[in-house]
Parts: structure tokens; C-alpha cells; sequence
């Protein structure tokens, strides 16, 4: 499992009942977690004084309660800077345990030796876009301009906003037809596709349905010489191994190395590790 463990910013305090208690900066919040199977004793006493609680509703989706909680505010992590604001579906902006995926493409762009270009797509509020502008050209593309808006906002707030960054509103699928028909190539590939999701003109995405046919449009607009692809998967079904398997099929021609993990966050009530999906890496 690999583990975001290099937070200051933010911490999962505990978790018990569906739910898990965390710090994000200087509030706290409770937010469900369906990972969280287990009715452990809830003595933290950050449980009764949280800031933000979001509560799930028996027919689907839920609703926030806030004490004392700021429209927006910002949380740190290695230089970059991220805008929170809690919204629809328990969601703040950002997915802490990518860290430990931005922390390990940012060393191999760093470390190329050379120009990178990259591609990110479902790129939401744009954490590894900042992490990969730090040392490359990036690609931002997703299909929500809320999003995409939200991905500049951070951009600006870590002192990125004349970075090389393209921002696109678009359905991932249709950008990387076109980009194939144009001729285009990237160094680099991450995406972090939905589970379920809808692009600009309703077109439908079911991940189990719709992964391995992008993952083959992706091969063809890779460079020659490609440095990293990075699938990042919350859906159940997908499995590591299932994200292995992809990825060794589809890039065999690269050669390279593949491996893929569980990703997790670390607890500091009990030093165990909460389980937040898994990321499939293929590398040069």
C-alpha cells in the first residue's frame, strides 16, 4: 500500500460507524466514509466539537450541518496551496491521499532530464496538475467548468498562475480522439476517472465500461519516449491487480515497469491506515 503520509495540513483523526473524523487545517470535520465498516468507540473528543458534518441521507446524496465553519479556506502541502469549500456530495475540492502519487511523478519529472509534457484527465480542481506544473507542461482537462475554474483558483493560490498550464473544459474521451486525430503526443498520462460521471452534453461514463477502451486511445498519443501513465481508481471492482493488468497489456510495447496499490491515509488516533481506493503506475 502506498501511504500519503507527508501532510501537516491534514490528518485523519479516527474513524467509526461509516464515518471518519479529519483535520483540514484548523477545522474538523465528519464525513462518511464507506470504507468505515467497524463501530470502534468514538473517544476522540474532536467527535463532539467538529466544525462540519455531513450527514448522509437514507434515499441517497445528504446535506451538510456547519458550526463555525468558513465559506472557503486553505490548506498547504509542500508549496502547493489548495481552496476548500464543502459542497455537494460531502466533497471539500481535494482527495488527500493523491499526495503520495504527486510526490512520486513529481520525482520522475524532476529527474527526467529533460521536457515533459503531460496530460490530465478528470483533472478536477487540479492537485497533480499543480504538482506536475512545478517541473513540466500540463494539460488540465475535465469536463466540469466549475471545476476547471476551482483548478485555476488553486493554480493562482500556489504562485502557478504563469505556469504552462492549458485549461480545457471537455469530455475526456472526445479530447483524446481529437488529440489523436491532430497528432498530438504527451510524455505523461494521469487520470482519475469517476466511478459514474456525465460529460458537457451528457454523455455517459461508467468507469468498469468505458476504462480499457481509453486507456488504448491514450497509447496513441504517447511520446516515443514515455516517462509515466497513472490510473487512479475509487470503484471497488477495480482492483490493483485489475489496474496491473491494463496497464501491462496496453503499454507492453513501451516496456518499462508496472505495479499498483492500494492507496491509504494514515490514522493518527491508532496508526492504522484508512483505505482510499488504488492507483495503477506504469514507469519507464
Amino acid at each position: 500500500m502506498w501511504i500519503a503520509d507527508g501532510w501537516k495540513d491534514y490528518e485523519v483523526i479516527d474513524t467509526s460507524c461509516g464515518e471518519k473524523l479529519e483535520r483540514w487545517g484548523d477545522y474538523l470535520l465528519v464525513r462518511p466514509d464507506p470504507q468505515v465498516i467497524w463501530d470502534t468507540p468514538k473517544v476522540n473528543k474532536g467527535w463532539k466539537h467538529m466544525n462540519g458534518h455531513y450527514h448522509r441521507s437514507k434515499k441517497g446524496g445528504g446535506e451538510w450541518e456547519f458550526f463555525d465553519l468558513p465559506e472557503q479556506w486553505d490548506i498547504h502541502y509542500k508549496g502547493l496551496t489548495f481552496n476548500l469549500k464543502p459542497f455537494s456530495f460531502k466533497h471539500t475540492g481535494l482527495f488527500p491521499e493523491q499526495a503520495v502519487n504527486w510526490d512520486w511523478f513529481g520525482n520522475k519529472i524532476r529527474n527526467a532530464g529533460r521536457p515533459v509534457k503531460v496530460l490530465n484527465l478528470f483533472a478536477y480542481t487540479g492537485g497533480a496538475t499543480l504538482a506536475a506544473a512545478a517541473g513540466a507542461s500540463v494539460t488540465h482537462v475535465d469536463a466540469s467548468k466549475g471545476m476547471v475554474t476551482w483548478a485555476k483558483e488553486n493554480a493562482a493560490a500556489s504562485g502557478l498562475s504563469g505556469a504552462p498550464i492549458r485549461w480545457l473544459v471537455d469530455d475526456c474521451v472526445k479530447f483524446v480522439e481529437r488529440e489523436i486525430r491532430r497528432g498530438n503526443h504527451y510524455d505523461a498520462i494521469i487520470m482519475d476517472p469517476p466511478s459514474y460521471g456525465r460529460g458537457p452534453k451528457g454523455e455517459i461514463w461508467k468507469i468498469e465500461d468505458c476504462i480499457h477502451d481509453l486507456i488504448k486511445l491514450c497509447t496513441k498519443i504517447l511520446s516515443d519516449e514515455p516517462l509515466f501513465f497513472l490510473i487512479n481508481s475509487y470503484t471497488t471492482g477495480l482492483a490493483p491487480a485489475v489496474l496491473t493488468y491494463m496497464l501491462s497489456t496496453e503499454l507492453k510495447k513501451f516496456g518499462g515497469h508496472v505495479d499498483s496499490q492500494e492507496i491509504g491515509l494514515p490514522v493518527s488516533s491508532n496508526g492504522l491506515v484508512l483505505p482510499c481506493g488504488a492507483s495503477g503506475r506504469w514507469e519507464a
